[in-house]
């Protein structure tokens, strides 16, 4: 799964693509984890989450919420994430994956954040793009 981590004034912004809409979100989490850690190591428990929203970009924001979220309260790193994404009773919902790396075995950046600065979330002709700013 594609993606580039894109210098960003004082934030870092993350663009990936994807054949799927999901595997637009698992890139875009998983240059998450790139921004935070030059090198993930093996190992780690893989955990699942899912969030629903009312839109795909909400979607996006609430998912990449939560793996920040489950980054400081399970004091894991989210690695190597799955993502479906899939429209149910007029909602968004994400099922996700990702291998949770202890903290204590890796050397990770402080990305505070999720913005909905600039987020951009769109269909091409390959799949999906999706830009995301990041608070750091």
């Amino acid at each position: 799964m594609p993606f580039e981590l894109r210098d960003h004034t004082a934030d870092v912004a993350v663009e990936a693509t994807g054949e799927t809409l999901g595997e637009a979100f698992a890139a875009v989490a998983d240059g998450l984890t790139a921004a935070m850690c030059d090198d993930v190591p093996d190992g780690g428990e893989r955990f699942d989450l899912e969030v629903t929203a009312e839109s795909r970009e909400a979607a996006l924001f609430d998912y990449l919420d939560e793996l920040i979220y489950r980054r400081d309260v399970d004091g894991v790193l989210p690695a190597d994430s799955e993502a479906t994404v899939e429209r149910v009773d007029g909602e968004w919902r994400v099922s996700a994956t990702a291998r949770g790396v202890p903290l204590a075995d890796v050397v990770a950046r402080d990305v505070k954040a999720v913005t909905y600065s600039e987020m951009d979330l769109s269909e091409t002709d390959g799949g999906w793009r999706a830009y995301v700013v990041f608070d750091v």
